[in-house]
């Protein structure tokens, strides 16, 4: 059975974040988004241990800390490097994919330019973790 994520969005550009939004908002379940502007304040949302996201997603080109610095810290901590971390970002550089992947990330999505095409991606994401057994948990 689907449960409503909570979800902590690292994105830096107001518009994707919007975009984001405007998609989950569209689906059944209420999930929780937590909106971090670049790692910096990932990491601030993350020490809070307020709320333990569900998941991360991610874009990799971010000022301050940007998506691999990001995921290096996040891997180091012991509590925190097994929450899932999806890359959502323009780059289809193969060294970012590759270093993503050599970090431990849970997936690699490049943001596709139809919006139609946008939906479909980050609505099979969130279904995807809405009814993983490592969520459920």
């Amino acid at each position: 059975m689907p449960k409503p994520l909570n979800i902590l969005l690292i994105e830096d550009d107001a518009i994707e974040v919007m975009k984001f939004n405007r998609v989950l908002a569209s689906m059944e379940l209420s999930h929780k988004i937590v909106e971090a502007n670049n790692g910096e304040e990932a990491i601030e949302v993350l020490k809070d241990r307020e709320i333990i996201p569900d998941i991360i997603i991610l874009d990799l080109n971010m000022p301050k800390i940007n998506g691999i610095e990001f995921l290096g810290i996040l891997k180091e901590d012991d509590v925190l490097k097994y929450i899932p971390a999806i890359i959502l970002t323009t780059s289809n550089n193969h060294k970012d994919v590759m270093e993503c992947y050599r970090l431990g990330i849970a997936g690699y999505i490049i943001k596709p330019l139809k919006y139609e095409d946008y939906v479909t991606r980050i609505k099979k994401l969130i279904e995807y973790w809405s009814t993983n057994e490592l969520i459920s948990q």
